[in-house]
């Protein structure tokens, strides 16, 4: 009996946490409709990354990578779930998809600085916001080497039309999320 009922905690764990990625990735779907184009870039400005960072928070590494994995997969089958209600895997193959693909490393990140962050309080929400900060780093790095490599642009016109210019909108997510999942992370078991 305490075998089974071992099992049942273990299967209903898995089980929520499976339901949270889904969920996340459809957070995530929603965010990224919430966009402003620039005029000078093919990069959008989108409140993506606020779920992304949120999913790697709370979830963890292994279980808020899987959430955007999720999110690109329903992008890339033809979900309108990438900004603007775009989808395909065109879109991962132009400028843009480096850093949709770099929303998976980003949660990973998050989640695994904060992963063992038994805190709560402004106190984890430093700590959240120092690994959300590293993980849009990682984010930035990979869909701007995409973009210089599929545009043949140089590296600092890339980062003036594709890092600078969003820095301080993604500084306002990662208060935003940091915030957010301080207070959220008790109510999610891992």
């Amino acid at each position: 009996m305490s075998n089974s009922s071992n099992s049942a905690g273990i299967l209903r764990t898995r089980t929520h946490l499976f339901i949270l990625c889904g969920m996340f990735a459809a957070l995530t779907a929603i965010c990224a409709q919430i966009a402003l184009p620039l005029p000078f870039t093919p990069v959008p400005v989108t409140f993506g990354p606020l779920a992304v960072f949120m999913a790697g928070g709370i979830l963890g590494a292994r279980f808020g990578a899987l959430s955007q994995v999720v999110y690109i997969l329903m992008g890339a089958v033809g979900l309108p779930v990438f900004a603007g209600f775009r989808a395909g895997v065109g879109v991962l193959a132009g400028p843009t998809g480096g850093y949709i693909v770099g929303y998976i490393a980003a949660a990973c990140v998050v989640g695994l600085l904060c992963g063992r962050l038994k805190s709560s309080g402004m106190r984890a929400a430093i700590v959240l916001a120092a690994s959300m900060l590293v993980g849009h780093l990682a984010c930035y790095a990979l869909g701007t080497l995409w973009f210089m490599y599929l545009t043949n642009t140089p590296l600092l016109a890339s980062l003036g039309m594709c890092v600078f210019p969003f820095i301080p909108g993604d500084a306002l997510k990662i208060l935003i999320a940091s915030l957010l999942c301080a207070r959220l992370r008790g109510f999610v078991a891992r």
